[in-house]
């Protein structure tokens, strides 16, 4: 198992992620507010904490019997 410290991008797309929750939470509000316009920057919040949870990943997958290059 890979114990190295999870990196800023990492911390950063789950705080992105967790924001993206709490919208999801008061979407009702937000729309009301908002309108249809409250989706889309969900979507975006959502998009840009998963792309920095996958910049992340620095190296390939390892999987048990696989030889490394």
């Amino acid at each position: 198992m890979n114990d190295s410290e999870k990196s800023v991008k990492f911390w950063l797309g789950n705080a992105i992620l967790a924001i993206a929750m709490v919208m999801l939470l008061f979407m009702g509000r937000l729309w009301e507010i908002m309108g249809s316009s409250a989706m889309g920057l969900w979507i975006a919040v959502v998009a840009a904490g998963a792309w920095l949870l996958l910049s992340d990943k620095d190296e390939p997958p390892s999987f048990p019997g696989s030889k490394p290059k």
